[in-house]
């Protein structure tokens, strides 16, 4: 049986979410980022966070069912904030430590409602180069 869907946001360094995305590759999950993206993007020096939206099953794929999809506020190299998705493992995400108060969770969860989508971010911003 399926652990009850978190309601609670994690913080994950770069290092940390570049080994998620390439597990999610690993496994063929449909929402992750490419690595290649992700390392030439993302803040090599902030923190990351995400949010299990809805819990994903495949019946056709039973050895990774289910597969949490968790919205990711990511900050990239230029400082801004941009919203991705990465489908992980439950196990994945509960081996992620508890760190932030709850404060500091709604804080993320309005930045998350107002960031842009990553597909956005290229068009939004001459920076993002």
């Amino acid at each position: 049986m399926t652990a009850v869907l978190p309601r609670t946001i994690r913080a994950v360094d770069t290092k940390q979410l570049l080994l998620m995305e390439e597990e999610a590759a690993r496994l063929g999950f449909s929402q992750r980022l490419p690595a290649d993206w992700l390392q030439k993007h993302a803040d090599a020096e902030s923190v990351h966070y995400l949010f299990p939206a809805m819990e994903h099953r495949l019946s056709h794929r039973p050895e990774v069912s289910p597969q949490w999809r968790c919205e990711l506020l990511l900050t990239v190299r230029t400082g801004e904030e941009v919203l991705s998705l990465l489908d992980v493992l439950p196990a994945t995400f509960q081996g992620l430590p508890e760190t932030l108060d709850a404060t500091a969770k709604a804080d993320i969860a309005a930045r998350m409602k107002r960031a842009i989508t990553v597909r956005e971010w290229p068009l939004s911003s001459p920076r993002h180069r």
